[in-house]
This record gives structure tokens, C-alpha cells and sequence, in this order.
């Protein structure tokens, strides 16, 4: 049996509401949004009896998805958020964009700011780090040619 894709990655947030604006203002379109609880989900999480509220976010082509989940409960046990980009475990989703200057203008009227600089990778892309809402580290790349 072979692969057949990879589903979304999911993100775990305290403003639901603010990250959803921020990843429209990227271009994600809101799928829908839904309340999970009870022992059924636990048993799949391992954190037992949970709830939690989660909205998912598709990317123009709607080939990739971003969950996004605010735990109501359990309580959130770690913080990732500020680790840097050579942290171990999962820390960024990247994105393609067509204009990176527009799209940075635009995400940082809702917060966003830039990790270190733009730069041009051998011609190819153009490419940055930012710290989006509650500091998520986003990858943003533009085609060059």
C-alpha cells in the first residue's frame, strides 16, 4: 500500500480568531471550524476526556491544509513558540507566494516580523523567516524566472 498524501499540519494556538485573519490575509482559505470533544478524540490524542476547538485552512490549489487547534482542555503542557530555527522537533510550514514584498507588507499590518532578512537563493527563490501571530514561525519563498 502506497502513500497517498499528507492530510495538514496542525498547530496548536491560543487566538483562534486572530490566526485565522492572519492566515487569510495570507491567502488560506477557511475550510470550516468545529468543536472536538469527549473521549473519543482522547483516545486518538492520549490526552483522555479533551476538547478542543479547531479550524481548518486549505491553501488556494486546496492541495494542503492547516489545522489550527485552541485546547480548551486539557491545558496546553509545552510552549514551542520562540524556540529558534535550528530548535529539534516540527517548527515552521513554508509557503509559496507570488509577491513576497506584498505579501510581507500586508501580513505586517496584522503583526508579522520578519526573522532576519530577505535574501535570493541562487537565483531560484526569494526567500524569509517570519514570527507571526503568537510568534509561529512561518517560511515564505517567491519564484524567481
Amino acid at each position: 500500500m502506497a502513500l497517498k498524501r499528507m492530510d495538514n499540519v496542525g498547530i496548536v494556538i491560543e487566538d483562534l480568531d486572530t490566526t485565522i485573519a492572519f492566515f487569510r490575509e495570507l491567502g488560506l482559505n477557511l475550510e470550516g471550524r468545529a468543536m472536538i470533544k469527549g473521549a473519543w478524540a482522547g483516545r486518538v490524542t492520549g490526552l483522555g476526556d479533551q476538547q478542543v476547538e479547531i479550524a481548518m485552512m486549505s491553501t488556494p490549489d486546496g492541495h494542503s491544509r492547516l489545522e489550527l487547534s485552541r485546547f480548551l482542555r486539557p491545558s496546553v503542557a509545552a510552549d514551542h513558540r520562540n524556540a529558534p530555527v535550528n530548535a529539534l522537533g516540527y517548527l515552521r510550514v513554508m509557503f509559496t507566494v507570488d509577491d513576497l514584498d506584498e505579501t510581507l507588507a500586508r501580513l505586517r499590518r496584522h503583526g508579522a516580523q520578519l526573522v532576519g532578512e530577505v535574501v535570493d537563493y541562487q537565483d531560484v527563490y526569494r526567500l524569509c523567516y517570519i514570527r507571526g501571530p503568537e510568534g509561529l514561525l512561518i517560511g515564505l519563498a517567491q519564484e524567481l524566472g
